[in-house]
């Protein structure tokens, strides 16, 4: 059986503070694989003047809508921006159901103006007129937000496109902290240390990461304010703090600890104090995942032999065993839950063979289906959307990061010069 903060295979991981630029450590590009059933064909229109802006703003666009599995993106020489008249008409004939098509214009005070138009092309209708002044450090912001937008129009859901995600990179001794647009770009450093680092946890309002590092050379939960990089220490109780999680209400977070022996769930006010116990058996409890209600918490356990994953109400169980339910019982070994947004799905890791793939369940059937082909997959994080999860597996003997859609159909892999990327985590909406 593995330590109560090393569920999977591995998991490397540790210690400074404050945020600055990574992008000269990890450079990344997109790659997208696969074909989604049922896509809106949209064609983007190269954004005029964006040639002389630092970054592409249309192509990421497109970049971003692909990725979600929900459209079928394709480009056009055509010469139009927003101030074009456009003929809907000849524009359906050639299989688009919505156009996109605006500019960059750098202003006198540096500053960009971005300005788009989205059109139904079967109503021959503009949908969005949007004008944009940012500075140029936030014109890949702006493009990503812009590719929120026209989701939301085209789909009536909130997209994931300006939303970040927290990893950890080791590249050679070194661990970082790291923290990218949720394509992979534009990466910053939250910390960064020769000691490992492991479980980063986002805060609901997005604002602070709970993370555990092993700088003082044992495992000690910390968490961190993003926007000052000023930072605590939370648990370091005797033996194992690890697996920190915050409740949905942002108030409080599970973790693990080891301080009354075989590693339990306890849980902490976000402000420090003393911990309170949430499970109680003779076995291992550990990886914390709350429902989105706050009601209850999926563990992984190994009360029956080998780790599977239980549920338990949030305000804990009497007595041995603490009340808990198991919810998994395809294979004999799932670990690290996660639930999606609306509750109705879990996803894990499970063993097949030899192999640890990624996969989901449907919270009330139960019926459970397997994403991936790779097989060293590691900690999903759901999109907040839940229209996607971000995981890590290897591949050519590299740890790598991968988004799926929910049918495994569509996958994007976040490549790097090199470095090894591992515990992805996906950060809220509200950024």
């Amino acid at each position: 059986m593995t330590s109560p903060s090393r569920w999977p295979r591995r998991r490397f991981l540790a210690g400074l503070a404050g945020l600055v630029s990574a992008n000269a450590a990890a450079q990344f590009r997109i790659e997208i694989t696969g074909v989604g059933a049922t896509q809106i064909p949209i064609v983007l229109a190269a954004f005029r003047d964006e040639a002389a802006a630092p970054v592409p703003v249309s192509q990421i666009v497109r970049a971003d809508l692909e990725r979600s599995g929900l459209f079928k993106a394709r480009s056009t020489v055509a010469a139009i921006d927003e101030r074009s008249t456009v003929n809907s008409a000849e524009w359906r004939a050639q299989g688009a159901d919505a156009l996109v098509a605006g500019s960059v214009t750098r202003l006198a005070d540096g500053r960009f103006d971005v300005r788009y138009k989205l059109w139904d092309t079967g109503k021959g209708e503009e949908l969005i007129g949007q004008s944009k002044l940012v500075p140029a450090a936030d014109l890949r912001l702006a493009a990503h937000r812009v590719a929120d937008e026209i989701h939301q129009k085209l789909t009536g859901e909130r997209g994931v496109y300006s939303t970040r995600v927290a990893y950890v990179l080791k590249s050679g001794r070194r661990f970082t902290l790291n923290i990218t647009d949720a394509d992979g770009d534009g990466a910053q450093v939250a910390l960064a240390s020769n000691e490992p680092i492991i479980s980063p946890a986002w805060s609901p309002d997005g604002r602070q990461l709970a993370y555990v590092s092993f700088e003082t050379q044992k495992a000690v939960v910390w968490v961190q304010d993003l926007s000052s990089g000023e930072r605590r220490m939370l648990a370091n109780f005797r033996g194992s703090n690890s697996a920190p999680a915050f409740s949905p209400d942002g108030r409080q977070l599970a973790l693990t600890l080891s301080t009354e022996g075989v590693a339990q769930l306890f849980t902490m006010p976000l402000g420090g104090g003393a911990p309170t116990r949430l499970t109680r058996s003779s076995a291992i409890d550990t990886e914390a995942a709350y429902t989105p209600d706050g009601r209850s918490v999926y563990f992984v356990s190994d009360r029956g032999g080998g780790p599977q994953i239980y549920r338990t109400a949030a305000s804990g169980g009497a007595g041995v065993g603490g009340g808990a339910e198991r919810v998994t019982f395809s294979g004999s070994y799932n670990i690290s839950p996660t639930v999606s947004p609306d509750g109705r799905t879990l996803a894990f890791i499970t063993r097949d063979g030899n192999a640890f793939k990624l996969a989901t369940q449907d919270i009330e059937s139960g019926a459970v289906q397997r994403l991936t082909d790779t097989s060293s997959d590691e900690s999903p994080s759901f999109a907040p959307n839940g229209r996607l999860l971000v995981y890590a597996t290897r591949t050519q003997g590299t740890d790598v990061l991968m988004t799926t859609t929910l049918d495994g159909k569509i996958k994007t892999r976040l490549v790097s010069s090199g470095a090894d990327m591992r515990e992805p985590a996906w950060g809220p909406f509200g950024r």
